[in-house]
């Protein structure tokens, strides 16, 4: 890639088909069919809506345990305060050594999405068991009169994900369409076998999100966006982890509390604006079902909620006493502990990464606290110290982790001493993952009834996902966000290529991605796999001013549609995708159509339903249903008739299966629509730049030679190391590596910009602001310039140098700039083509996250005076 002297770019008619013939969209009870002739029938009935006015209280099928709660009040009693402190902390293994969990009384460590033993990705079992037994051999040694053994955490959400060999499971969003609690347990209980097989105790999951906007980047990772369905799973997840406490199980986590799955406009870590009634019946039914089924664990949300209608801001649920202890342990009666997410504490006002007494006062038990661990549990003590934590907290908070613990058994064995340690067959439950795919699968369209394909039939296989791994896993896939994988990665996986070749006889199946220079004639029929590519949190954030157009963002999957059309002959669509989105394009150019969304590691599973292969006596049928809605418009807020039916082109229960004669008719694919209306204003920034804005690193000479970056956001690098005057490097301000962090050496800027000027006049109608996260590294002793572009020759700027010499170093702040500032200066807000950029001399560094244009009705908006804007 070609380097330049100067610049560098970052880039990082609707239809509702309700009640027609069989599609069952709205008469759930009618839509069942059988995985197999001879297997059982799946209930797609959804359980009943809870009404309750306030939260109400769970009785926990764990019995009362009197001698356990004695060993509890006597090992709490025997504990000094650094002991204490050092259970309610838990450290990322990357950071942390077995020495130091000894000298620290560490209560806990985690591998986040990413980390393995020595950061080998392809660790095996064996590195895994004899890192949990030094980290457990390390809590044995401590000076502490009773011994407290540690507890490791890992993210395994779709099976043992993180773990080179390891089945991955249907993500769940495909789980939530097989509407099967048993089968739900079953994958507990084989996850729980792998990840203790490992030497891991713990898993953060499941995710009880009960998610209603597919823009939000984590909707793969919710069940369901109805809550009595959740609730179902919620109770059958935790008792195939949690099982009898036994060598074969590992601790649950019921996460995230509360409303994770109800920000405005699906913004990860963002606002829910929900009602009480919404907030206890909708989202709060998972953990209904988790402490009935006795989790031990709930891990707390980053959003915030805002109960608009009664007029109460809760703020950040890490810092929401009045939910994790008000609603959580006193009403709903949880027993177990509360654990913060990734650096969550850092996000509360006067709150850092090590510091936040407010988390621990609002309930918080266990801090995850990936690399500060040190400062924090320095602070802790000596808040705790000087009275700002009561002493009763902290004995609280232990006391519910060392119960955990006590209940887990852990007391007594190293990990490599459990039944099955090390077991590397204990990886894998292939075929409960092959059936889990069958049952996720959702046929939509069968026109002409080209489904089942014919055995010995020449097949055409076209598409990017037919033959990645990596698309079929997605996120939380070996990798945090399932990227920098290949199909060597899943040495046991079968993609959806090989078991359609092995369905079909592979001299039956030929595979183009494209379909160029191919002869479409003779082939029977074609088969496109197609669809998103890995995403995991914040990244795969869809930002409200984009539509729900898939082909908006994979132009590839339209293309390859188009090209093997033209042949005539019947063309089915496999859809791999973490989220319902808007195909209308796609729909009308296949015969059949089906939702696999990502199946995981077992792609096989999709051969035996596109043939219907035989299954014990029978054969293999289409048994999903929708979990949620399937949009029928690009843009998910518009044409809705209060009830959100006219928007819809596939209700919730709607799933045909064979021998289901149903034509659906072409669908509207509004051509004009290439935006949404954004009453929230304009993301410019969001972890990555927003389309169509790419962040630049620019100096003063005149050669523009932009550059892609293709760096690992997850790591801490240098980049580009060759920039003469500008330093960059990814990191955290608000959550994992959602900043840039700018050192400059010489005079230079650091910009984003579009290729088409966007016309801003409407916001600043509406007094917007230009508003971007910061934390300030190095102070700045020369002027630092904040700028818009509008267009050659045309930059206005505000001085912010005695603003950002007010900020203590290291702490994070947002900066609030009303676009009328820009307009005093004479920029033309009709032609905005730069809506941020910083200008800037050396000695100066500083990261910067989140950068937007907000609209006066933002929450919380504390702008900047005009009149400070000048001269330093």
């Amino acid at each position: 890639m070609a380097h330049s002297r100067c610049l560098w770019m970052l880039h990082a008619t609707m239809i509702v088909l309700a009640g027609a013939g069989s599609a069952h969209a709205t008469d759930a009870t009618k839509a069942t069919a059988p995985d197999s002739a001879t297997s059982r029938s799946v209930d797609h009935r959804v359980p009943a809506s809870t009404h309750y006015t306030d939260w109400p209280a769970i009785k926990s099928s764990l019995p009362a345990d009197p001698a356990l709660e004695a060993r509890v009040k006597k090992i709490v009693a025997s504990m000094t305060l650094a002991q204490k402190v050092g259970q309610m902390t838990q450290a990322e293994i990357k950071s942390i050594t077995p020495a130091e969990v000894t000298r620290y009384y560490i209560g806990s460590v985690l591998n986040g999405g990413g980390s393995w033993p020595g950061m080998n990705k392809h660790a095996a079992i064996q590195d895994w068991l004899s890192l949990a037994d030094r980290y457990y051999d390390a809590s044995m040694a401590t000076d502490a009169a009773i011994k407290v053994p540690i507890i490791w955490g890992t993210d395994a959400v779709h099976g043992d994900n993180n773990v080179l060999g390891a089945t991955l499971f249907p993500h769940n969003i495909g789980l939530g369409a097989a509407h099967d609690p048993a089968l739900i347990e079953a994958i507990g209980a084989a996850t729980a076998r792998a990840v203790r097989a490992t030497g891991i105790e713990w898993a953060f999951a499941p995710t009880l999100a009960v998610a209603q906007d597919v823009r939000w980047g984590r909707s793969y990772e919710s069940f369901s966006s109805e809550g009595p369905l959740v609730r179902e799973y919620a109770r059958a997840y935790v008792r195939g982890l949690q099982g009898d406490f036994g060598d074969h199980n590992v601790m649950a986590t019921a996460k995230h509390f509360i409303g994770d799955g109800a920000t405005h406009n699906g913004t990860d870590q963002g606002e829910a604006r929900v009602g009480r009634s919404d907030m206890i019946n909708v989202h709060g039914s998972g953990y209904f079902g988790a402490i009935q089924a006795g989790v031990l664990s709930v891990m707390a949300s980053y959003n915030s909620w805002d109960d608009v209608a009664d007029g109460i801001n809760y703020g950040k649920m890490s810092g929401a006493k009045a939910l994790l202890t008000g609603a959580l342990k006193q009403k709903m009666g949880f027993q177990g502990f509360i654990v913060s997410d990734w650096n969550a504490i850092g996000q509360l006002p006067g709150c850092s990464n090590a510091s936040c007494p407010q988390a621990i006062n609002a309930g918080i038990d266990m801090v995850m606290v990936p690399d500060d661990w040190k400062a924090f549990i320095a602070n802790t003590m000596r808040q705790v110290e000087s009275g700002q934590i009561p002493l009763a907290r902290i004995d609280d908070a232990v006391s519910r982790i060392v119960r955990a613990k006590l209940r887990m058994g852990l007391f007594g064995k190293r990990p490599s001493q459990r039944a099955g340690a090390g077991d590397e067959k204990l990886l894998q439950s292939p075929e409960l993952a092959r059936r889990a795919v069958r049952e996720s699968l959702v046929l939509l369209k069968n026109n002409g009834n080209v489904l089942p394909l014919k055995p010995g039939a020449n097949i055409l296989v076209v598409g990017k996902s037919a033959d990645s791994l990596p698309n079929q896993t997605g996120g939380w896939s070996l990798t945090w966000q399932g990227t920098d994988n290949s199909n060597a990665d899943f040495p046991q996986g079968e993609t959806i290529l090989a078991g359609l070749r092995a369905a079909d006889g592979a001299a039956h199946v030929t595979y183009s991605e494209t379909a160029q220079g191919i002869d479409l004639q003779r082939f029977d029929a074609i088969v496109a796999v197609i669809g998103e590519t890995p995403y995991a949190e914040t990244m795969g954030d869809i930002v409200p001013s984009a539509t729900l157009r898939h082909s908006d963002r994979y132009p590839e999957d339209l293309a390859v549609l188009k090209t093997v059309a033209k042949a005539h002959k019947p063309v089915v669509t496999v859809f791999v995708a973490g989220r319902p989105l808007y195909v209308n394009n796609l729909l009308n150019l296949s015969d059949a159509f089906v939702a696999a969304w990502l199946p995981g590691s077992e792609g096989g599973g999709v051969a035996d339903v596109l043939f219907a292969a035989p299954g014990g006596s029978g054969r293999y049928n289409f048994s999903g249903t929708l979990a949620r809605p399937w949009p029928g418009m690009p843009c998910p807020h518009a044409g809705t008739d209060g009830t959100g039916a006219a928007r819809r082109a596939f209700a919730p229960g709607y799933g045909l299966h064979y021998p289901d004669r149903h034509e659906l008719p072409a669908l509207p694919t509004f051509p004009g629509v290439d935006a949404c209306a954004n009453t929230a204003g304009l993301s410019v920034f969001h972890t990555l730049a927003v389309p169509p804005f790419a962040l630049y690193l620019g100096d003063d000479r005149p050669a523009h030679h932009p550059l892609a970056v293709g760096a690992d956001l997850n790591s801490q690098i240098e980049w580009p190391a060759s920039h003469p005057v500008l330093r960059l490097r990814t990191v955290q301000v608000n959550t994992q590596q959602d900043a840039k962090s700018v050192t400059w050496l010489g005079t230079g800027r650091f910009y984003a910009k579009s290729a088409q000027p966007r016309d801003l006049m409407p916001l600043a109608s509406a007094h917007a602001a230009l508003q971007f996260d910061v934390v300030i590294d190095t102070p700045a002793t020369a002027p630092v310039q904040v700028y818009m572009g509008c267009g050659q020759g045309c930059m206005r700027t505000v001085e912010l140098a005695r603003t950002f010499a007010g900020y203590a170093k290291g702490s994070r702040h947002t900066v609030s700039i009303p676009l009328q500032c820009f307009m005093r200066k004479g920029a033309d807000l009709s032609h905005i083509d730069v809506p941020f950029g910083v200008q800037a001399s050396p000695p100066f560094s500083a990261a910067f996250a989140d950068v937007r244009i907000v609209e006066d009705a933002s929450a919380g908006r504390t702008d900047l005076p005009c009149a400070s804007l000048g001269s330093p």
